[in-house]
């Protein structure tokens, strides 16, 4: 063997047995710490240039070649393996009448999420609506929370009173989770003003979808933000379909980066987490320096618009498979971390298997939580403190009212006009 060619060998057996403490952490579901992450930084940065162009308004674009790393990547793969496998599980609980009233499935948009994530951090606020599950996971949340949430459990992160649409994390960072179409974008607005004013150095990504991009509120929020500059990322998930409208029969302009008009934007590729951490970092910097910026996701859902949609009368299943089969975030970070040799096909199957037991065991034990007390139904309602009629109304009329109850459910199916009589 010619010299260059024995030294090139040896250096990518090196590296693969560098990576390999990574992809053990990895496959036992471990994150290698912040420490050993930073170091390995430099031995392991892999270029990659994002799948397309970025596209822009009244702003220059962030250049398409992005820097990542070996365990950025089995870090991408395994959190939206994760966040797959949870919502395929969401749905089998749903149609085993577990979980009761509405629920927005996030499989197909999981880029989004880990790739927010990616350029953020934790002092960040995140804001989104009801397709909240994997957002809230990409924050912190756990699997238990979110599937003890979906079932009306006491281990939900809202103590199982918010259901599907409104998981919560406030130490995360995580603001909702809302089940009123674009109402959560003048409240990520107002979280980006308390950032400025406390002048926090942070900034809030508000979290839409191309159904919502039509309604008055956000353009009254993009007004106030350019007015006063603050550090919003406005995130438009364009997955081309507002329920069962197609974008093009709800929007005259379906270029949603450019809707802000004064706003800057850009479109991005939804289905490549690399991109969207690209778009997020760029973005992060420009609103911390002159002011908000639209960001449209172009993505894509696999399931309906909610449980009760099948998602396949207003589109075709060449459609859907077609996008699965040339697109699909989970299978393009696959296809990285094989050609970069940093794990092989077995071992991401590995990763897989794990992440479905983790999966089992958090339904498992979200299955073993209780259900609320009856008496839940008040608390959180007011603000402590706030009156003396407020008490009086809850201990004197309310409570006497469930005593004779023995769950939240058989006091719900009561007659209204019962409520409140001895």
């Amino acid at each position: 063997m010619p010299p260059l060619r024995r030294l090139t060998s040896l250096s990518c057996t090196i590296s693969r047995l560098h990576r390999l403490p990574l992809l053990q952490a990895a496959a036992a579901g471990v994150r290698p710490s912040s420490s050993s992450a930073s170091s390995d930084q430099s031995a392991d940065t892999i270029t990659v240039e994002t799948s397309v162009p970025f596209l822009s308004h009244k702003c220059e674009p962030p250049s398409r070649v992005v820097k990542t790393t070996a365990d950025e990547l089995l870090g991408f793969f395994r959190d939206m393996a994760r966040m797959r496998r949870m919502e395929l599980a969401a749905d089998a609980l749903y149609k085993a009448k577990l979980v009761r009233g509405f629920c927005h499935l996030y499989d197909g948009q999981e880029a989004v999420g880990v790739g927010v994530e990616a350029a953020i951090t934790r002092r960040d606020a995140v804001i989104t609506a009801y397709r909240d599950h994997c957002v809230f996971l990409a924050r912190g949340g756990t699997l238990v929370e979110v599937f003890a949430e979906l079932m009306g459990r006491r281990a939900g992160c809202a103590k199982g009173k918010g259901g599907s649409m409104h998981l919560y994390k406030k130490a995360n960072g995580f603001y909702g989770g809302h089940g009123i179409v674009g109402a959560q974008v003048p409240l990520g607005c107002g979280l980006a003003f308390a950032q400025k004013y406390l002048k926090e150095g942070t900034v809030t990504f508000t979290i839409y979808g191309d159904g919502a991009a039509n309604q008055g509120q956000l353009f009254e929020a993009f007004n106030i933000a350019a007015l006063w500059d603050l550090p919003v990322i406005l995130v438009c998930e364009n997955n081309h379909y507002g329920m069962g409208t197609a974008e093009w029969r709800a929007s005259k302009n379906p270029a949603y980066y450019k809707r802000g008009d004064y706003v800057p934007g850009l479109k991005v590729d939804g289905m490549d987490a690399l991109a969207v951490k690209q778009a997020c970092s760029f973005a992060k910097e420009h609103a911390l320096r002159t002011g908000p910026i639209i960001l449209e996701m172009d993505t894509y859902r696999y399931h309906g618009h909610s449980m009760s949609d099948p998602g396949s009368t207003y589109r075709t299943r060449d459609e859907i498979s077609g996008v699965r089969q040339e697109r699909d975030p989970v299978e393009r970070i696959r296809k990285l971390v094989l050609s970069h040799e940093i794990a092989s096909a077995a071992q991401l199957k590995e990763i897989e298997k794990e992440v479905r037991k983790e999966v089992d065991e958090a339904i498992t034990q979200a299955k073993e939580s209780p259900m609320p007390d009856p008496s839940e139904l008040f608390t959180n309602v007011f603000v402590d403190g706030c009156g003396s009629e407020v008490n009086y109304f809850m201990t004197q009329i309310i409570f006497p009212s469930i005593e004779s109850f023995q769950t939240t459910a058989d006091f719900m199916a009561r007659p209204s006009e019962s409520i409140g009589k001895k």
